[in-house]
């Protein structure tokens, strides 16, 4: 069975973003890092979905990976896997992406004041294990 354009699609840009993570990274760009890898882990959970059906906006691909996951739409052998993508998409979710963007309007802190190296080292660990995760699966499909 071909692998659907979707999924290739949203994993070649996962990986755009990771690797705009990776140079804000060295350029020292805590902020910049942490949003890329958020879209990063965002965009490569949708790859995944993508296997199964064309995928709609959102910042919150990992309830739909759970749903697909009590569905059993996923083969038991990528379970783990896809079960480890969402709670990468968790971790680095719509939170971040507002916090990254925003910054804490509340507390008048701006996104640069937010992240620091620690936050953006975490956050482009988490992108790499996702968009990893999410590659082999899309380069495998989901035979079943």
């Amino acid at each position: 069975m071909p692998i659907p354009e979707e999924a290739c699609y949203r994993l070649q840009v996962a990986e755009g973003f990771l690797q705009e993570a990776r140079e804000d990274i060295e350029l020292r760009r805590w902020r910049s890092c942490a949003d890329n890898s958020q879209l990063a882990a965002e965009l490569a959970a949708k790859a995944v979905l993508g296997l199964l059906a064309p995928v709609g906006r959102t910042h919150q691909p990992s309830v739909f990976l759970r749903d697909a996951l009590q569905q059993n739409l996923f083969p038991a052998a990528v379970r783990g896997q896809v079960e480890r993508l969402a709670e990468c998409a968790e971790f680095l979710g719509p939170e971040v992406h507002i916090k990254s963007d925003y910054g804490d309007e509340e507390a008048r802190r701006t996104p640069w004041e937010l992240f620091t190296e620690v936050d953006a080292r975490q956050a482009l660990s988490l992108a790499e294990e996702a968009v990893s995760l999410a590659a082999r699966m899309v380069e495998r499909g989901l035979e079943r």
